[in-house]
């Protein structure tokens, strides 16, 4: 006789989760694109333009980062998360009084 035994190497929330945050962070960081470039001969508003562009890519570019960083952890977590049969149920005990 064969025991039908099913193994669970992940948890699958988690690991989608994870997945669809590395994705949606690749994709931030792919549509950002090139930083933005001044030219000699600015103007001042010109320059003020390009500097608050500068600070938006940086702020996406920190973005993208962090989705990416977190979602490789969901990952990684969701190795370590399974879920075993058979295991010790947690009870709660009441405080003595």
């Amino acid at each position: 006789m064969q025991n039908n035994v099913k193994l669970v190497l992940i948890d699958k929330k988690i690991f989608a989760g994870g997945i669809v945050m590395i994705a949606a962070g690749i994709i931030i960081g792919l549509t950002t694109g090139e930083p933005p470039t001044g030219q000699a001969g600015m103007t001042e508003e010109e320059i003020i333009d390009l500097m608050v562009a500068e600070d938006e890519n940086q702020a996406l570019q920190l973005l993208y980062g962090l989705l990416i960083g977190v979602g490789f952890l969901l990952v990684l977590i969701s190795f370590g998360a399974r879920r075993r049969k058979g295991s010790a149920k947690r009870t709660e005990k009441k405080p003595a009084e």
